[in-house]
């Protein structure tokens, strides 16, 4: 019903700036969320930041709050500006979406439906 295709990813020295995107389409409505998760090698999948459809309100994790920023064009691509990235940000990141997700629910993997296939950030020291 919805598919989602991210891009974006590269490798940057430390304190360096990224952007990624995620373009989605098919049925979306004022109920879908779009979040952003990252997995490390070895890690567990990390939630990272999601928007939703309506209203584009935002919600950050502590390790990236205010470094990463989140939005959404009129093309229904969501873009995740990473400034100042670490060594500790490198992962594959990942997009994904959902629907009828409450807050507390913003950060399980297992509330997003439809998943990408990844890009990958390597952040140098």
């Amino acid at each position: 019903q919805v598919h989602v295709v991210e891009s974006g990813g590269g490798l940057v020295q430390a304190g360096g700036s990224l952007r990624l995107s995620c373009a989605a389409s098919g049925r979306i409505d004022e109920y879908y969320t779009v979040g952003w998760f990252r997995q490390a090698s070895g890690k567990e999948r990390e939630f990272v930041v999601s928007i939703r459809w309506a209203g584009d309100n935002e919600y950050y994790a502590d390790s990236v709050k205010g470094r990463f920023t989140i939005s959404r064009d009129n093309a229904n691509t969501v873009y995740v500006q990473m400034d100042n990235l670490q060594p500790e940000d490198t992962a594959v990141y990942y997009c994904a979406a959902g629907t009828w997700i409450v807050d507390h629910d913003l950060i399980l993997p297992n509330r997003y439906y439809y998943w990408g296939q990844g890009t990958q950030v390597t952040v140098s020291s």
